[in-house]
């Protein structure tokens, strides 16, 4: 496996050998195992540090539907165009009902930052929006068969979340249950979302070459969650904050 694919001569004569490799490169390349993500569930950052990571992480979140509406467009198939734009009322939510975007936003008020800054999105980093965008324009421009496999990162979503809740709520006096019901409410979301894409790549990767592009697809996925991180610790951890973005108050 190399940082974008697997290896050429991996195992993919079956829908089976097809799930055992997507779950093999989420438990080797998922971002829970970055060393950021070890530094923020275990209360080594300080509020600035979780405000950058709470304001990246919006732009990330508020392109989901931009990107589940682009997945969409990608089908003539009826059925598929309506199991898959719930994603986009569980993200922006309805008339009259909340979505994940306001449930991120409980997050980043609850620790201090402007909403009006948060949506604005000028102050993060230009590393979260080259991947974020580069998510959006890989499900417009990949086959609809790797558009789908690339959301399968959900599949290991719901113990991250498990962890991030558990794990802030303990050390950090500036978190309290009511910033955290995006990640509560996701604990429901995700497995429902992760187990239709998983039966619909098993079921349509139906040749090697096939299963190995949504393998691919599922290795991209991770690397835009990936890189992320790699910006965030960089900037807030290592202190290369680049120009323009946000600087924390001095604690």
């Amino acid at each position: 496996m190399t940082a974008f694919s697997v290896a050429s001569d991996a195992v993919l004569n079956s829908a089976e050998d097809l799930e055992a490799q997507l779950r093999a490169i989420g438990a080797t390349r998922y971002h829970n195992l970055h060393p950021f993500h070890h530094l923020l569930h275990g209360g080594k950052l300080n509020k600035g540090q979780v405000q950058a990571w709470a304001l990246n992480r919006y732009y990330y979140q508020s392109s989901i539907p931009l990107k589940d509406a682009v997945v969409i467009s990608r089908f003539r198939d009826r059925a598929t165009r309506i199991e898959w734009r719930h994603r986009i009322e569980d993200h922006d939510g309805d008339v009259g009902s909340e979505g994940g975007i306001g449930r991120w936003l409980q997050l980043t008020s609850g620790l201090g930052l402007d909403n009006d800054y948060v949506e604005a999105a000028e102050g993060i980093l230009p590393a979260t929006r080259f991947a974020v965008d580069a998510y959006v324009h890989f499900v417009r421009d990949r086959s609809p068969l790797e558009a789908i496999a690339s959301s399968l990162t959900e599949l290991f979503a719901p113990n991250l979340h498990e962890e991030r809740i558990s794990g802030m709520l303990e050390h950090y006096d500036f978190i309290n249950p009511g910033v955290m019901t995006y990640f509560k409410r996701r604990l429901e979301q995700a497995p429902r979302d992760a187990n239709f894409a998983l039966d619909y790549v098993k079921a349509n990767a139906k040749t090697p070459a096939e299963r190995q592009a949504v393998c691919n697809a599922l290795i991209f996925k991770t690397n835009v969650l990936w890189v992320q991180l790699d910006a965030l610790y960089h900037a807030y951890v290592e202190g290369h904050v680049p120009p323009g973005a946000f600087v924390p108050a001095a604690s």
